[in-house]
């Protein structure tokens, strides 16, 4: 058993709250065991530079960590004056997950900002913004339909991510910050509704491994993911991909 006494198969306790902020168009808290992201989804029309004029919309994100989200203080960014690799990357790749799945087409010369606030760390930070963020996405295009900027929902598939790796010998899903700190390899798997791969990041923690082990580890996320999905569906509701 795992320190948490899950199985190696099993995900920890997830929640998803949406509408969790008065003034955005779109939010939602999601909690993974004690990981713990705020998403907040907003809509402003222009696009970036390189969007002029094509009619097509722009769907990008933010991410950050409060400085107490871990177990010693971390110095704002902003303090610090830029960004750090590891925030740019996750950031590209929430936005890259949620372009995956949306009809940029659909929404007009518009940006949809998704502002993912780390409020407690436990490891999959990234992956749990990205499950959060598809649902403030949706809540702010169905914002978009109520105030007539949009007739329909402009998202062609659901999508969530989880961590796997191997850790002691064994594949184990959803790493807890222990686990992902000890793991010989450690993946974070992007899926849509239809169980096709937006991203796969895998890398060998100072050994190597064979495919056998990767097939092993994505058959172990996509059931993962399964779950996910169906957790953003029982909050989202009817109409929701």
């Amino acid at each position: 058993m795992r320190s948490d006494d899950r199985g190696a198969a099993d995900l920890r306790p997830v929640r998803i709250q949406k509408g969790v902020l008065r003034h955005a168009e779109g939010s939602a808290l999601i909690e993974v065991g004690d990981t713990r992201v705020l998403c907040a989804a907003s809509v402003e029309d222009g696009v970036p530079g390189f969007r002029k004029n094509s009619g097509k919309g722009w769907v990008t994100a933010e991410y950050g960590m409060l400085p107490r989200a871990t177990a010693t203080r971390n110095a704002r960014e902003a303090s610090r004056g830029k960004q750090g690799g590891r925030t740019l990357e996750i950031q590209r790749l929430i936005g890259r997950s949620l372009r995956a799945v949306v009809d940029e087409s659909a929404f007009g010369e518009r940006t949809i900002w998704i502002d993912c606030d780390v409020l407690q760390a436990d490891g999959g930070t990234r992956t749990a913004s990205i499950t959060g963020a598809y649902v403030a996405l949706v809540e702010a295009f169905r914002t978009m339909i109520r105030r007539n900027l949009i007739s329909s929902l402009p998202v062609l598939d659901a999508v969530a991510a989880v961590s796997v790796g191997f850790v002691g010998g064994r594949p184990l899903l959803d790493l807890d910050y222990r686990e992902d700190s000890s793991a010989d390899a450690d993946v974070n798997v992007v899926m849509t509704g239809r169980g096709e791969f937006v991203e796969v990041q895998a890398t060998g923690e100072g050994i190597s491994f064979t495919r056998s082990v990767l097939d092993d580890l994505l058959e172990l996320a996509g059931s993962g993911i399964g779950r996910l999905l169906a957790a953003q569906r029982e909050v989202l509701g009817d109409g929701a991909p």
